[in-house]
């Protein structure tokens, strides 16, 4: 992917697959604006190499419009908006509705907020993209993190319709993750389980993550879509 003159946003970018991404786009020559929520390591390794950080809050509406508007203060246009931000909570008695709101404030109210405010900042760039990181259980929800798995079905549903809405000079497309990277503190119980769950039996690393991005973001043909990376799982 050739490097371009306006620059691309990445949400959530201070650690893991963002900041693995943010980092290749760099290696590219294509400068890079991060969002972060808490400064970490990852986010002055970015400063350092020349990218602009951000510091968001996106948990309500107050904190996804006053990033807008930082944001517009400092670029009036964007090759493309990676929505990578994500939490990542737990459902129990008593909180339900505090833990659901924040999910459809992260994985669903940011990204149509930014979009819907960005539009003229992307329309100023040729080709110009957004990509949604989802998620690959929302093929088949799950139990123990019901609000989660349903604001990440509600970003894929926002695929479809921002890229019908933006067509054709904005492509909208998505990327549905697996198992990617562990952490640090997973054993080898749990390690050897998860592996267990794919045919591909890896850790594939961000690597393919963005290799996924690159596609979609060279290629002209492609909107409405959400690519599964997810090293087969459906097949087990």
């Amino acid at each position: 992917m050739s490097g371009s003159a306006a620059p691309i946003l990445i949400t959530g970018a201070s650690q893991r697959v963002g900041l693995h991404c943010a980092h290749r786009l760099l290696d590219q020559g294509q400068p890079v604006i991060i969002s972060y929520r808490r400064e970490r390591e990852g986010v002055q390794q970015l400063r350092e190499r020349g990218a602009l950080a951000l510091p968001a809050d996106f948990s309500s509406e107050a904190g996804i419009l006053a990033f807008i508007d930082e944001l517009k203060r400092h670029t009036d246009s964007l090759r493309a908006i990676v929505h990578n931000a994500s939490d990542w909570l737990t459902e129990t008695p008593g909180n339900e509705a505090q833990v659901f709101q924040q999910m459809v404030a992260v994985h669903m109210l940011a990204p149509y907020l930014i979009n819907l405010h960005c539009e003229p900042l992307l329309r100023r760039s040729t080709p110009a993209d957004i990509i949604h990181i989802s998620d690959d259980v929302t093929r088949k929800g799950s139990a123990k993190r019901p609000a989660y798995c349903a604001s990440k079905a509600g970003l894929d549903s926002l695929t479809q319709s921002f890229a019908a809405r933006f067509a054709p000079g904005i492509q909208v497309n998505g990327l549905a993750l697996a198992l990617i990277l562990f952490n640090e503190g997973d054993d080898a119980a749990y390690r050897a389980k998860r592996l267990a769950e794919t045919p591909m039996d890896i850790e594939p690393g961000a690597e393919v993550v963005y290799h996924s991005l690159s596609y979609l973001l060279d290629n002209p043909y492609v909107t409405g879509t959400t690519l599964t990376v997810n090293g087969g799982r459906h097949l087990v």
